[in-house]
């Protein structure tokens, strides 16, 4: 081995040794460890399961989690201090912000809600919903939570959506 291949392995270790601290490490979460919690019936209509939280660690302020809505269920209304991304997993589901249109979801869709915005969201009448929803702490909170969707507000019958 020559001098500079010497060298080089010499640095690429302590590199390795450098970013081997234990606030560097990469983290893995495994799924089998995660239980699901049903959703707090103050925040939630039906039945709602949330599952695969996370909370990355300051400085990072991004969390989020898998959160899976029976046909009908929804969030209440709520806002968010940085906004909230929703990754719609599965399912049919609905979006709305507050004197807006619904607006129907499905698999692969990406919902933006930006930060101060009410709104709900959660499953179509027929159908269950899963998302990935992602949002970012402000002063440690992500969520404020609002009064719950009324069966009008929530609108769709049975059937309705999509005709």
């Amino acid at each position: 081995m020559n001098t500079k291949s010497i060298m080089t392995a010499a640095m690429a270790l302590g590199a390795t040794a450098a970013f081997a601290e234990p606030d560097r490490e990469v983290s893995v979460t495994r799924a089998a460890s995660q239980v699901a919690t049903a959703g707090a019936p103050e925040y939630f209509t039906g039945s709602v399961k949330v599952q695969s939280r996370f909370q990355a660690n300051a400085p990072a302020r991004v969390g989020g989690g898998l959160v899976s809505f029976e046909p009908a269920a929804r969030t209440a209304w709520h806002t968010h201090p940085l906004g909230q991304t929703l990754i719609v997993t599965e399912g049919a589901g609905l979006v709305q912000h507050w004197e807006g249109d619904i607006q129907e979801i499905g698999p692969g869709d990406v919902v933006w809600i930006p930060p101060g915005v009410k709104h709900w969201h959660g499953a179509a009448p027929d159908s269950g919903m899963s998302h990935i929803a992602i949002s970012e702490a402000l002063d440690g909170k992500t969520v404020d939570w609002m009064e719950h969707v009324s069966d009008d507000q929530y609108g769709p019958k049975s059937g309705d959506v999509g005709e």
